[in-house]
């Protein structure tokens, strides 16, 4: 069990990506143990927690704080309350969640026979809405003991009608990038990197909350 000193980070969908660089960017932070949630590739996110263990041992010589990784589909809701519980098992309490877990598909809206899947709605629906909700509400009462902080992430779809996210972006075109890039506001692309720099921030802010942070380089201006 962690130290009682020592806060707790959840980081579901954490074993690649955006959530694999926030738990990176928490591991380096003094007294943070970080538990990164998997849907289902275990050898991913084994090898994550080895690497946030040697991370922490070369900044301080020591293998605390603790790392672990929990297997659970967070499209579930009796997963979503297993993940909490487990976490608290492992670590003792909790004291930060970031609710990173999200799915999308490329479709063209204006093709309207292609839009028209329901699976893919519901879908949709569940894991970039539904989710966050059940997993606050599974984690509510810990965070309110330990007056921590609940961060949930998302697509600029969701502030811009033509948004797309940090993964799916790359696979356009250099043409379709080089454009996008040109009209955004810093003339360059928020990296994953830059996002899990402002979750550490607003996971160990004291004096933030009910905030929105639009971290995009300026393409939803």
């Amino acid at each position: 069990m962690a130290a009682a000193a020592t806060k707790v980070a959840l980081v579901t969908a954490g074993s690649n990506g955006l959530g694999a660089a926030i738990a990176r960017c928490l591991a380096l932070e003094g007294d943070m143990s970080v538990v990164i949630n998997f849907h289902s590739d275990s050898s991913r996110a084994d090898a994550l927690v080895q690497q946030l263990t040697q991370m922490r041992k070369r900044v301080n010589g020591s293998a605390a704080p603790q790392f672990a990784a929990i297997k659970a589909d967070m499209g579930q809701r009796n997963e979503i309350r297993r993940l909490v519980t487990e976490t608290v098992q492992q670590m003792g309490h909790l004291d930060v969640v970031i609710s990173n877990a999200g799915w999308t598909r490329v479709t063209d809206f204006s093709d309207l026979q292609q839009a028209d899947d329901e699976a893919d709605w519901d879908r949709c629906f569940n894991m970039n809405v539904k989710s966050h909700f059940f997993l606050f509400q599974a984690c509510r009462e810990h965070l309110e003991k330990s007056e921590g902080a609940f961060i949930a992430t998302a697509s600029v779809a969701g502030v811009t009608p033509s948004g797309s996210s940090l993964d799916w972006g790359r696979q356009f075109s250099e043409e379709k990038l080089n454009s996008v890039q040109e009209r955004n506001a810093l003339k360059r692309f928020a990296t994953i990197e830059d996002v899990a720099q402002q979750v550490k921030y607003l996971a160990l802010a004291k004096s933030v909350t009910g905030q929105i942070a639009v971290i995009d380089a300026g393409f939803s201006l």
